[in-house]
């Protein structure tokens, strides 16, 4: 009895009495006790009162309840369902409400913008595929991932990532589409570790990389449905670049796989996480991340979507992935979830679009913005991000703040009441007081980022400070081709308040603020943390 009071009065009660997994939620003046809202914290909550009640006196039983909290508890207010969908290589300017211009009808996407709050200033921590999912998953910039061999998992066993978080702060973690994080397998028909369900997913159904890169296979939680057997050859559009049109490498593929069916099958699969959801378990809160593999290459719409924008296949395959995001927008609907759920919408990097695909169709995939997919320049990494969450966040509502994926862990440690080691989220900053609107919050009224650091595909990291951001290359540093820049200066300087475009170099004009920049970057990167 003595210890169980001990227990009670304890100020980090998981000393003694926490089982293994359960979540510990931060309170008010920074004390931690179990969340009494999380299954594990329910069960420890009525055991002690238990042991409490048929023990010692009313009174003092009320005083231990009040001493587990220290008086503290959070309100009991339910969790907010999350739904994360993210496009694969949609530009800045394809959604049509970054760009009244485009030739792209998105109305699904417009909806969440129009009912939620959109970020103008919004990056991905890199202008690839990997590196940015990596960011994405863990708050930490690619630059300090280990280097692992090619096809192994990139994520580093133990590490919190967003999935972990949820999962154990009561969460149901469900993830379908694109990883491209790696996996560990003695064969490819066999077990593969270090994928979505080792790293805090409950379930999984998904592709283990792009649709262009081999092999072609499905992976249900960590066995493939069927292994890659067959060969596939190796195939291209006319009228379009390598890399562009329906694309798709040389390789293995399982019997039966077909790319056509690839994102309708992704759909469906993330429609009936939702569905079984709200049958079985509505109370929980759900975490579905959808990573959806278009319109990253191979182009291929469905005929009902051929025709329906102005900007080829490529354009009617981004309406295909709207109506992706309705089909999950409607499912929220339909089970009475969608004021209870916080969806974001963004983009993994830009678009592979071309200057000459611009004037041929009349369609700026990056909007105003400069370069493409790959690129240090803003139209590499500067993302469509939207946030809905009914009740809390105002709709309609547009951010400048410069945001950047990383920052999405420590926003839903947050959300859960938890706080983040010191070893996580390191480069991750809390969005929750500016999604709120919380006016005396030092966040909703000042920038919340001193710095943003990004990757390009040849791993030049540019650096943002308030306005200004320095690429130290002459070149893109990604996939577009620079010539004539070799008597240039030593590198890029630019102004993006006057200047989103990036046309106009300032590295020889402000010497200063490149000094700054660059010293602020050398640090960034032999430091442990960016993050408060």
């Amino acid at each position: 009895m003595i210890r169980l009071l001990e227990a009670v009065s304890n100020p980090d009660p998981g000393a003694c009495c926490r089982p293994k997994g359960a979540p510990r939620c931060v309170v008010p003046g920074g004390s931690e006790s179990l969340d009494p809202s999380h299954p594990l914290g329910k069960q420890v909550l009525k055991q002690l009162l238990f042991a409490i009640r048929v023990s010692v006196p009313l009174p003092l039983a009320l005083v231990a309840f009040v001493a587990l909290g220290g008086g503290r508890i959070p309100a009991a207010e339910p969790q907010p369902h999350i739904v994360l969908i993210m496009a694969d290589d949609m530009g800045y300017g394809d959604p049509g409400c970054n760009n009244p211009g485009s030739k792209i009808p998105t109305r699904h996407i417009d909806r969440l913008a129009a009912e939620g709050m959109r970020f103008t200033d919004a990056h991905a921590p890199a202008a690839v595929c990997v590196p940015t999912r990596y960011s994405l998953m863990t708050g930490r910039y690619p630059f300090r991932v280990r280097p692992v061999a090619k096809g192994r998992p990139l994520i580093a066993k133990g590490r919190t990532t967003i999935a972990s978080l949820l999962k154990e702060n009561g969460y149901r973690t469900a993830m379908v589409g694109k990883w491209h994080l790696g996996f560990d397998f003695e064969d490819r028909g066999g077990l593969h570790r270090g994928g979505p369900v080792d790293c805090g997913f409950g379930s999984y159904f998904g592709i283990p990389a792009s649709l262009d890169i081999p092999p072609y296979y499905y992976i249900r939680d960590d066995r493939p449905v069927a292994p890659p057997t067959e060969l596939i050859a190796a195939h291209n559009s006319d009228g379009w670049t390598r890399i562009q049109g329906a694309f798709w490498r040389q390789g293995g593929i399982a019997p039966g796989f077909r790319h056509a069916d690839v994102l309708p099958r992704f759909t469906e699969e993330a429609v009936r996480v939702v569905d079984e959801h709200a049958g079985a378990s509505p109370e929980q809160p759900l975490f579905l991340y959808l990573a959806l593999p278009a319109p990253h290459t191979p182009w291929m719409p469905t005929e009902e979507y051929l025709g329906k924008s102005g900007a080829s296949i490529y354009g009617d395959f981004a309406v295909q992935v709207d109506d992706c995001v309705g089909q999950v927008l409607a499912a929220l609907d339909r089970h009475e979830m969608t004021k209870d759920t916080l969806v974001v919408f963004t983009s993994d990097n830009g678009p592979v679009w071309f200057p000459h695909d611009a004037e041929r169709f009349g369609h700026r995939s990056v909007g105003p913005l400069r370069g493409m997919k790959g690129d240090a320049w803003e139209g590499g990494h500067r993302m469509p991000f939207i946030i809905r969450w009914q009740g809390k966040v105002a709709g309609g509502r547009v951010s400048g703040q410069t945001i950047c994926h990383v920052d999405l862990l420590r926003t839903f440690a947050a959300i859960v009441g938890v706080d983040l080691p010191a070893s996580e989220g390191v480069d991750s900053h809390d969005l929750l007081p500016l999604l709120l609107g919380e006016a005396a919050s030092k966040q909703a009224g000042g920038p919340i980022r001193e710095t943003l650091i990004s990757q390009s595909s040849k791993k030049v990291l540019a650096i943002r400070e308030g306005p200004w951001k320095l690429i130290p290359t002459r070149s893109s540093g990604g996939f577009t081709k620079t010539p004539g820049t070799a008597d240039g200066p030593d590198g890029q300087l630019y102004r993006l308040d006057t200047d989103v475009g990036e046309t106009t170099n300032l590295w020889e004009k402000h010497p200063e603020i490149v000094a700054r920049l660059q010293r602020k970057l050398a640090q960034a990167r032999a430091g442990d943390r960016t993050a408060p």
